[in-house]
């Protein structure tokens, strides 16, 4: 079975995001971001939120099988429907994203992930997978990929109950240990739970 992953996206107006903002910023991804060119999506959510964005986009780079022709990681955005984390923006772009409203019920953010969704849905056909690494304890997400993926779209269980940092940590370890995690169909599942133990810390070899 082939393997997609599907990303839900850094928050654009958080205290990261106002470094990035800052018409004095200076360092090297505000530069990049003023430049024609703009910075990879990957790296510029990488920033915005940390451990999180960081995790998933190391796992799904590391355990995504797609279809020949389609790409393996594609990152949600709240008004550009899927973009790949190699796509270049830019901060006109970025300040258009953090004015965004992520929630099911704005048009648009819906219809561009709902277009989006079905053309990759076509194009990777019925044999292959889709899992979302995001919460799916709202309808945010959810409601959207539901309609175009149904069974197919999936989502880690273990999710279930942990906050944001946990499952970029868990996720950095899984690469390491190359051990990808289970997966469960989202619709009709569990999607709220208790808080599962804290991960155990990471025990750091002094190199020789």
């Amino acid at each position: 079975m082939s393997r997609i992953f599907l990303l839900s996206p850094a928050h654009c107006g958080g205290e990261r995001a106002r470094l990035v903002f800052n018409d004095a910023a200076r360092f090297e991804l505000a530069l990049r971001l003023r430049e024609p060119d703009g910075a990879p999506l990957g790296d510029v959510f990488s920033f915005l939120s940390g451990l999180y964005f960081r995790g998933k986009l190391a796992y799904a780079r590391a355990f995504a099988r797609p279809p020949e022709g389609v790409p393996g990681v594609l990152v949600i955005t709240a008004n550009d429907g899927l973009r790949a984390p190699e796509h270049a923006v830019d901060l006109k772009t970025l300040r258009r994203y953090a004015r965004g409203s992520i929630d099911e019920g704005n048009a648009g953010y819906r219809r561009p992930l709902l277009r989006d969704a079905r053309l990759v849905e076509a194009a990777a056909g019925p044999g292959c997978e889709a899992v979302l690494l995001g919460s799916v304890a709202s309808d945010k997400y959810v409601d959207v990929l539901l309609a175009v993926f149904g069974p197919r779209l999936l989502f880690p269980a273990t999710f279930v109950g942990r906050g944001d940092m946990s499952r970029g940590g868990l996720m950095l370890r899984c690469v390491e240990a190359g051990r990808e995690l289970d997966y469960v169909p989202v619709a009709g599942a569990v999607r709220h739970g208790p808080r599962p133990p804290r991960l155990l810390p990471r025990r750091w070899t002094r190199g020789r």
